[in-house]
């Protein structure tokens, strides 16, 4: 975390907590305790790890303040180790473009915090500001981008809002004969706050992907995807809507939860490849996946 005024320790910033304005605790110590009593605020403070949101170090005597930030750090709760590692396929002073693999998450969230591409590389390349330009998710593999430092993401992220990269991925899915392809597909994508699924629609369509047969085995065929738009879920649901989910999609068309130790049968859909022009250099980069999908 950048501009927190306690550094990034082992890959993971500190947690943040504002103090309401109605709380009532005359210490910011006192607050932490009620509202997290399991904590020993005792020990954080011993290491000088409890700071306001201006780095000085609170004590026991530090007095209530009201709408402001105290940090610290917490340890997250065991992870299942993900028995996968994350391949990088360049490096330089701006760009870390790795090779994600199946059931790592990009960035820290809900139950996976350190088992995450992010932290991970801040870790193993020493990068404790590393962040990611994009993001895929968890049960999607392959070419991620990220930048050394925050200062240099605005650059490239602005590439994908204005839709300056080629992005193009592969997936294994059903086969039905009576689809053409190449063909695009349009749809309407609904997302609500909390809610693991998005839902689909073909009214006002705010996505777009074009989809290539590239080749057929039996009832399962591989397929060729080039996002225009980059909504959650978008080419799970596109391949959906057409009646040929992808192989190991445990989203669509019907959810059912997995097992968090279980890293059989992933989704077969993979990132293959990233396009674009560099903000600051102005070269063009083309960066592809080293990995493959399984029939």
């Amino acid at each position: 975390m950048r501009g927190a005024p306690l550094p990034v320790r082992d890959g993971l910033g500190p947690d943040r907590l504002r103090m309401p304005a109605d709380a009532d605790a005359a210490t910011v110590v006192e607050f932490l305790q009620s509202r997290h009593p399991d904590e020993d605020w005792h020990a954080h403070m011993s290491a000088g790890e409890l700071v306001d949101e201006h780095g000085r170090r609170v004590d026991a005597e530090t007095r209530y303040q009201p709408t402001r930030f105290v940090y610290f750090y917490r340890d997250p709760p065991p992870e299942v180790p993900v028995p996968f590692p994350v391949e990088v396929l360049h490096r330089d002073e701006r760009l870390v473009v790795v090779d994600k693999p199946h059931f790592l998450a990009t960035i820290p969230r809900g139950a996976h915090i350190r088992e995450t591409v992010v932290v991970r590389l801040r870790r193993e390349l020493a990068l404790p500001h590393l962040v990611p330009v994009h993001r895929l998710d968890r049960m999607t593999a392959g070419v991620l981008l990220c930048t050394t430092d925050p200062r240099w993401r605005r650059p490239y992220q602005e590439l994908f809002e204005r839709q300056r990269v080629t992005k193009e991925y592969e997936a294994v899915a059903g086969f039905r004969p009576d689809l053409e392809f190449p063909r695009v597909v349009r749809t309407r994508i609904d997302k609500q706050h909390g809610e693991l699924t998005a839902v689909q629609s073909f009214t006002a369509p705010n996505s777009e992907t074009r989809i290539e047969l590239v080749e057929r085995r039996g009832d399962r065929a591989r397929y060729r995807l080039h996002p225009l738009t980059g909504r959650t879920h978008q080419l799970r649901l596109h391949l959906t809507a057409l009646g040929i989910p992808i192989v190991g999609d445990n989203f669509y068309p019907v959810f059912r939860r997995r097992d968090p130790e279980d890293f059989t049968e992933p989704l077969q859909l993979l990132a293959r490849a990233l396009e674009f022009p560099d903000p600051v250099s102005g070269a063009t980069h083309r960066f592809v996946s080293g990995r493959t999908l399984a029939w």
